[in-house]
């Protein structure tokens, strides 16, 4: 081995190339941030479960993905898990489940929800208590939805709001996977 030279020494970089080197970190960290941005925009919405307005499906504190293409090809359907534009206040994402479609008459007697005057109320295993009290009967407008929360006497739904109906265009996705606390699919 030659005097002077050291084997465990590294190449030094030229300043050419530790500026080739930064601005490869730079172009990777852009094009994942413009990913990020447009994977947000089109493909999902996040949000955080701020109440137990849908405990025992969704808890408090729960963090929520939903898919903005749910309902490209399709509408929602009753049952459906959405994340939406708040009526009141659009500046606000709110999540519910859908209970009332467009055209049909929604009504609670007993704390138990029927459509079009329905002698059987819904079937909603996802619910534990049901409401308290009575409400309606209220006709959804066309392009419009009736929501409503999991945990009954916990939910400031469609029963409460000033504009109680949720229009398809303010709806933003399907809530489909919880990524905090719980991991996995919503149902």
């Amino acid at each position: 081995m030659a005097e002077g030279t050291n084997r465990n020494s590294t190449p030094k970089m030229t300043k050419a190339e530790v500026r080739r080197e930064i601005m490869e970190w730079v172009l990777i960290l852009e094009i994942a941030v413009v990913v990020a941005v447009v994977v947000n925009m089109f493909l999902i919405v996040n949000a955080v479960i701020p109440s137990a307005s849908m405990e025992t499906t969704i808890m408090t504190g729960d963090r929520i993905f939903g898919n903005r293409l749910a309902y490209k090809n399709h509408t929602p359907e009753r049952g459906d898990i959405v994340i939406f534009r708040f009526p009141d206040d659009e500046t606000q994402l709110f999540i519910k489940r859908v209970i009332g479609l467009p055209g049909e008459t929604v009504e609670i007697k007993d704390g138990k929800v029927y459509i079009n005057e329905s002698p059987t109320p819904l079937d909603e295993p996802y619910v534990k208590v049901h409401a308290l009290g009575d409400y309606g009967p209220v006709t959804v407008p066309e392009g419009g939805y009736f929501m409503m929360g999991d945990n009954r006497n916990q939910s400031a739904d469609s029963r409460f709001w000033v504009h109680p109906f949720v229009m398809e265009e303010k709806i933003l996705g399907k809530a489909v996977f919880r990524y905090y606390k719980d991991i996995g699919p919503i149902r």
